[in-house]
C-alpha cells in the first residue's frame, strides 16, 4: 500500500519545503522612451496583438501601449485618445485628467507587463522614470441569472458568473462586515489564473486558514483556468471516490457556510465556488431545506439520503435475491418474477450492467447534444430502448424497474458531484452481490463505510457527526430542526465562535399559552 502511496502521490505540500512560484527580478523604468518599448515587446515576443501608438502632446515624446484582444477600442479612443490630446502642455491639468481616468503610476517594467496582459494601457512619456497604467479591459460578462444545476423552488435565484469582481460583489452585498476577508493568489505558472479566498476573519479557524494557505501556495502547475483544476491539488485524499470539497454557483449557499465557519474559494473565469472543511451530509443540503419549515425540509432530507442507500444497494439487492436468496421474495411475487427471467440467456449481473451502462449512455448523450434534442434522446430514447429489450428477451421487466428507480435515486442528489460518485460505487456493490449474494452487499458496504470514516476534509472528519458521533450537531444534518434551535453552530470547521444569533423560541412558548 506504501508503494501505491508513493507511486499516485502528487502532493506537493507533503514535503518540508514548499515550492514557490519563481519571481521575476524587478526592471525599473529608463528615462529612454524607445528601451522601455523595446523592453515590453521583447518580453512579449512581438506578438502581433500588441499596438504602439504615438500620442501628440507639444513638447513630449510619449508612447501608448495595449493589447487590442484584450482592450476596448471605443474606451480608448473615447475616454483615453481624445482627452489627453487636448492638452497642449504635460500640466497639472493633464495629471488631473490622468487621475480621472484612474491612471496609476508605475515604475516596474516587469509589473508593467503583467498588467498589459491583463488588458490595461500604459502610457510612456520621454524622460519621466514612470509610466501610466490605465484600466481599459474590454468585458463580456453575462448577466446574474440562477444556476441551471441549482435550481430552488423559494429563496435567492443569483447564482455566479465568470467574472471575479461580480462574484466578490455578491457576497459582499450580503455580508457588509469587516470581517469578511479576501486573500489574493495567482495560480498556474503559465495562466496565472487570479484566484481569491475568502472567509470571516473572526469565525474561521486560523489553523484552517493557514493550511488552505499552505496547500494553495505549493500549486506549482502550468494550467490553473478554474476552481475545479485546482480541487485535485488542496483536496486530502484525490484518489477517494468522494468528493472532499463541495461546488456550488450560489451566492446564498457560500454566504450561509461563510457564517458557518468555513471558506470559499473563487477564481476568475469561473462561475464555481469551492467551499472547505465539508461534510458527506453537507453534500445531501440544498437551500430549499432552510427556505420551507422544518417538518418539510427535514422530510426532503432524508429523502436524499435514503436516495444514498437506494442507488448503491438496490441494483446489488435484486442480483442477491435472483441469484442466491430467492427464498426472500413473497410467494405470491415468486411465480412472476421467475416467470420474467427464466428467458434471459445470461446472469442476472450482466443483465445489471448492460442496462446500467445504457443508462449512463443515454445520460451523457442527453448532456451532449443541444436542449431540445437532449431531451428528446432522453425520453424517446429510454422509452423505445426499454420496450424493445423486454420484447427481445434481453432484460427482464424487474429489472427495468430497479434500472429506473436507481437512476432516479441517483439524480436526487443536490451535488453533481456526489451524485457521479454514486452512480460509480454502485458497480462494485453489484459485483460483489453476484459473487457473495447478501454477504457481498454487507462487505461492501463496510468497505465503503471505513472509507467514509476514515477520510477528512481539511481536517475535519468527514463522516461527521456520525463518526466521530456528535448529537448536537445531528439537529442540522440528517434532518434540520426549527431556527430558533439553531443557536449553535457546527463543530465541523471548528468555528471561534459556536454561539450565534437565534430565536429564543419564547415567542412560541406565549402562542401555545
Amino acid at each position: 500500500m506504501g508503494f501505491f502511496q508513493k507511486m499516485f502521490s502528487n502532493n506537493p505540500r507533503q514535503s518540508s519545503s514548499i515550492s514557490k512560484m519563481p519571481v521575476l527580478t524587478p526592471q525599473p523604468l529608463l528615462p529612454n522612451i524607445q528601451e522601455n518599448i523595446n523592453y515590453v515587446k521583447d518580453a512579449l515576443f512581438h506578438t502581433d496583438d500588441l499596438i504602439h501608438q504615438t500620442l501628440s502632446i507639444p513638447g513630449y515624446n510619449s508612447e501608448f501601449l495595449f493589447l487590442y484582444s484584450m482592450c476596448d477600442q471605443k474606451k480608448i479612443r473615447d475616454e483615453i485618445l481624445k482627452p489627453i490630446s487636448d492638452h497642449r502642455h504635460l500640466d497639472q491639468e493633464l495629471k488631473e485628467t490622468l487621475i480621472d481616468m484612474r491612471a496609476n503610476k508605475h515604475d516596474d517594467l516587469e509589473n508593467v507587463i503583467d498588467l498589459l496582459v491583463k488588458g490595461n494601457a500604459v502610457l510612456f512619456i520621454e524622460g519621466f522614470t514612470e509610466c501610466y497604467v490605465i484600466e481599459v479591459r474590454s468585458s463580456h460578462e453575462r448577466n446574474v441569472t440562477e444556476p441551471s444545476n441549482e435550481k430552488t423552488v423559494e429563496g435567492s435565484h443569483a447564482g455566479f458568473v465568470e467574472s471575479l469582481t461580480i462574484n466578490l460583489q455578491l457576497v459582499r452585498k450580503h455580508i457588509e462586515n469587516r470581517n469578511l476577508v479576501v486573500r489574493r493568489y495567482k495560480l498556474g505558472k503559465q495562466t496565472r489564473a487570479e484566484t481569491v479566498l475568502i472567509y470571516l476573519n473572526n469565525l474561521a479557524n486560523p489553523e484552517l486558514i493557514d493550511e488552505i494557505n499552505e496547500r494553495l501556495r505549493s500549486i506549482t502547475a502550468d494550467n490553473i483556468t478554474s476552481t475545479e483544476f485546482i480541487e485535485e491539488y488542496i483536496e486530502d485524499t484525490s484518489l477517494s471516490p468522494f468528493p472532499q470539497l463541495l461546488h456550488t454557483e450560489r451566492p446564498d449557499r457560500v454566504i450561509a457556510n461563510l457564517l458557518e465557519g468555513r471558506a470559499a474559494l473563487l477564481a476568475e473565469g469561473s462561475p464555481t465556488a469551492l467551499l472547505m472543511p465539508v461534510t458527506f451530509f453537507s453534500f445531501y443540503q440544498s437551500p430549499d431545506d432552510y427556505y420551507f419549515r422544518s417538518f418539510s425540509g427535514s422530510f426532503i432530507r432524508f429523502i436524499r439520503i435514503v436516495s444514498f442507500v437506494i442507488a448503491i444497494c438496490l441494483p446489488a439487492y435484486y442480483i442477491a435475491v435472483v441469484s442466491f436468496h430467492y427464498e426472500v421474495i413473497p410467494q405470491d411475487l415468486l411465480l412472476p418474477i421467475k416467470s420474467s427471467i427464466e428467458h434471459i440467456p445470461y446472469p442476472p449481473i450482466l443483465e445489471a450492467l448492460f442496462m446500467e451502462l445504457t443508462i449512463e449512455l443515454l445520460r451523457e448523450a442527453g448532456i451532449r447534444l443541444p436542449g431540445p434534442v437532449g431531451q428528446t434522446i432522453g425520453i424517446v430514447g429510454g422509452l423505445v430502448i426499454g420496450d424493445a429489450v423486454i420484447k427481445a428477451g434481453l432484460v427482464s421487466n424487474a429489472m427495468i424497474i430497479v434500472v429506473a428507480l436507481t437512476a432516479i435515486s441517483s439524480f436526487v442528489v443536490p451535488s453533481h458531484e456526489m451524485s457521479s460518485s454514486v452512480r460509480i460505487l454502485r458497480f462494485p456493490v453489484m459485483i460483489g452481490a453476484s459473487l457473495f449474494g447478501f454477504f457481498g452487499i454487507v462487505y461492501s458496504l463496510m468497505m465503503i463505510l471505513i472509507h467514509l470514516c476514515s477520510l477528512h476534509s481539511f481536517g475535519t472528519p468527514y463522516f461527521a457527526p456520525v463518526a466521530p458521533f456528535r448529537l448536537k450537531d445531528w439537529k442540522d444534518a440528517i434532518i434540520r430542526l426549527p431556527q430558533w434551535k439553531l443557536n449553535k453552530r457546527s463543530n465541523d470547521p471548528a468555528p471561534q465562535k459556536l454561539d450565534q444569533e437565534g430565536y429564543s423560541g419564547e415567542g412560541q412558548q406565549h402562542g401555545d399559552d
